[in-house]
C-alpha cells in the first residue's frame, strides 16, 4: 500500500487547485483574525469555513479525483493488488492531502492568533469533518459509474447536510411546538456532522445564546465529559460508516 500511497500523494500534490484551495483558506483565516480584535469572533468566523466550505471542497474535490483516477483503478485492479490496498490507498492520499491544505491554511492562523483549547477544537471538528465528508464523496462514487450523477449526489448530500436538514427540523419543531422537543433536539444534532461540529465549537466559546432556546440544553449535554465522548464518537462513526460502505461496494464492483 506503501507505494501505491507515495504516488497517488505525489499526483494530488500536483493538483494546483489544492494549492488555490490551502492559499485562499490561508488568506481568509489570516483577514479574519486581522479585522478582529477578540480573537473569539475570529474563532467563530473560521467556524463558518468549516461549516461551509470545507465539507464543499472536500466532498467535490474527492469525488471528482475518484473519477479522474478511475482508469488508474482499473490499472491497479489487474495488478497483483487486493481491492484493500487500492480503495485505501485513494482515500488516504484525498484525506491526507485535504487535511494538510486545511491544516496549513486555517490550523496554523488559528494556532498563532489563538491556540487555547476552543482554537484546538475548531482545528480537530475541521479535520474529522474533512475525513467524513471524504467518505460521503467515496460512496457517491462508487454508488453510480457515471460522473456526472456521482458529482451531482455528491452536492445533493452537501447541500442536505448543510442547508436542507436545519430547515427540516425547524420545520418539525414549528409544527410540534406543543411538545417539549428540547432533548430531541440533541438527537436530531447527532444525525448530522456538520451541526454536530458547529455545536461543538460554540459550547467550547460559551456563546450557547447563538443556538437559540435550545441551548441550555446543548450546554447541559455537549458540555459534560460524556456529552463531549458521545459527540466525537459520533463524528467518527460520521466517516467509518460511510467508508466501510464504500469500500464493501467498490469491493464487490466490476471495474
Amino acid at each position: 500500500m506503501r507505494k501505491v500511497l507515495k504516488y497517488v500523494l505525489y499526483d494530488i500534490l500536483r493538483n494546483k487547485f489544492l494549492l488555490g484551495y490551502t492559499i485562499l483558506l490561508l488568506i481568509l483565516s489570516g483577514a479574519f483574525f486581522g479585522f478582529e480584535v477578540d480573537p473569539g469572533k475570529g474563532i467563530i468566523s473560521i467556524l463558518n469555513i468549516n461549516l461551509i466550505v470545507i465539507p464543499l471542497v472536500s466532498i467535490v474535490f474527492s469525488t471528482t479525483h475518484f473519477y479522474n483516477s478511475y482508469e488508474y483503478l482499473e490499472l491497479l485492479s489487474a495488478q497483483p493488488l487486493s481491492r484493500k490496498t487500492i480503495f485505501f490507498s485513494q482515500y488516504l492520499g484525498v484525506s491526507i492531502t485535504l487535511i494538510l491544505a486545511f491544516l496549513v491554511g486555517v490550523g496554523l492562523p488559528v494556532i498563532i492568533y489563538n491556540g487555547d483549547s476552543s482554537g484546538i477544537r475548531v482545528i480537530l471538528t475541521g479535520i474529522l469533518l474533512t475525513l467524513v465528508y471524504v467518505s460521503l464523496a467515496f460512496l457517491a462514487a462508487v454508488f453510480t459509474r457515471d460522473k456526472a450523477k456521482g458529482i451531482g449526489l455528491s452536492l445533493v448530500i452537501w447541500f442536505y447536510f448543510s442547508l436542507v436538514y436545519d430547515s427540516l427540523v425547524l420545520a418539525l419543531f414549528l409544527n410540534l411546538s406543543d411538545y417539549p422537543m428540547e432533548k430531541i433536539t440533541v438527537l436530531f444534532s447527532l444525525l448530522n456532522p456538520s451541526d454536530l461540529a458547529r455545536i461543538l465549537v460554540l459550547i467550547k466559546l460559551d456563546v450557547s445564546a447563538l443556538m437559540g432556546i435550545t441551548g441550555a440544553v446543548f450546554q447541559d449535554f455537549f458540555g459534560s465529559t460524556n456529552g463531549l465522548l458521545i459527540s466525537f464518537l459520533a463524528l467518527i462513526s460520521w466517516f467509518l460508516v460511510p467508508l466501510i460502505a464504500s469500500f464493501r461496494i467498490f469491493n464487490k464492483k466490476d471495474l
